[in-house]
C-alpha cells in the first residue's frame, strides 16, 4: 500500500496549508508539475511529508496561503515543526543551487540531506546556526531588552550568535556582557528550539546577576530593564521558546 503524501507547497515564503483540517495537501508528485528538486522533509511507516517551491500555487479546495508562524496557531508545535524544516530544507537547496568552490551546478544526493557537486565532488549539508538565549534572574526580576526588529513594544530575553571558537557557556557570557554590559553567573540550561528564521538552533539558558549596571548596546538593544512579575512588559508570542523560557521562570 503507498504512503500517504503530504506536500509542503512554497511560494514567496508562504505555504499552502489545509486549515479546516490542520494539514498540508494530499498528493502526487504529477499534481504539482512533478517537481524534480522535492525534499523529503519527514517519513514514517504510513506517511511521508515533501517540500518544495512553486512558481504558483494550484488550485487546492480549503487550501489558504499562510506564513510558517501563523502555522503554529492553526495547527501547534508538531506541524509548526514540520513547517519549519521545510522552509530551511528549501532555503538550503535555493542556496546552494551551484558549489561554492567551482560553481558548477549541484544535483540532489539521494540516501542524505546533501548537495553534491558532480565536478569537483563538494558536499553542502544543510546550515545550522546556533545561538544562545539567556534569561538573567535578580531574586524575583528578569532583566527583559527590546531590540529595534521585534513587534513593537514587545520584550524578551538576551539573545546571540555563537562565534567560531566559542562555546554556548562563553558566548552567553559574551553576549550579555556586550548587550546590556552585565555579567552574569550560574548558567542553567532550560531547553533548545529549531527556529526558522532563516537557520537558527537556539539554546535557552537561565542565569544569574552577578554585577554591572546595564548599558543597552547602540544598535543592538533598543532599551532594557528589570522587571518583576506583576510589572511585565509586553511578552513574544507562544511559538518562540523565548516565551517559555520566561513562563517557566514565572512558574518558580
Amino acid at each position: 500500500m503507498d504512503k500517504t503524501t503530504y506536500w509542503i507547497l512554497r511560494c514567496e515564503h508562504r505555504l499552502l496549508f489545509l486549515a479546516d483540517g490542520a494539514q498540508f495537501p494530499v498528493g502526487h508528485a504529477a499534481d504539482f508539475g512533478n517537481p524534480e528538486r522535492a525534499l523529503i522533509v519527514s517519513e514514517s511507516p504510513e506517511c511521508r511529508h515533501v517540500a518544495v517551491d512553486v512558481a504558483e500555487f494550484p488550485k487546492i479546495p480549503g487550501a489558504e496561503p499562510v506564513s510558517v508562524r501563523a502555522i503554529f496557531t492553526l495547527a501547534g508545535p508538531e506541524i509548526f515543526a514540520l513547517a519549519g524544516r521545510a522552509t530551511q530544507l528549501l532555503d538550503w537547496q535555493a542556496n546552494h543551487r551551484y558549489c561554492g568552490r567551482c560553481g558548477t551546478p549541484t544535483e540532489i544526493v539521494a540516501d542524505e540531506p546533501a548537495m553534491r557537486c558532480p565536478a569537483c565532488g563538494l558536499l553542502a549539508y544543510p546550515r545550522l546556526s546556533p545561538a544562545v538565549m539567556v534569561l538573567v534572574r535578580d531574586g524575583e526580576r528578569l532583566l527583559l531588552a527590546r531590540s529595534p526588529h521585534f513587534k513593537p513594544g514587545v520584550y524578551s530575553a538576551l539573545a546571540g550568535f555563537v562565534e567560531p571558537g566559542e562555546t554556548l557557556e562563553q558566548c552567553a557570557v559574551r553576549e550579555v556582557r556586550e548587550e546590556v554590559g552585565v555579567e552574569i553567573a550560574n548558567l542553567r540550561y532550560f531547553s533548545s528550539q529549531p527556529w526558522p528564521f532563516p537557520n537558527s538552533l537556539m539554546i535557552a539558558f537561565f542565569a544569574d546577576y552577578a554585577g554591572g549596571t546595564i548599558t543597552p548596546q547602540p544598535g543592538e538593544i533598543e532599551d532594557a530593564g528589570w522587571y518583576l512579575p506583576a510589572e511585565l512588559p509586553l511578552l513574544p508570542d507562544p511559538v518562540s521558546i523565548a516565551r517559555r523560557l520566561i513562563d517557566a521562570a514565572l512558574a518558580t
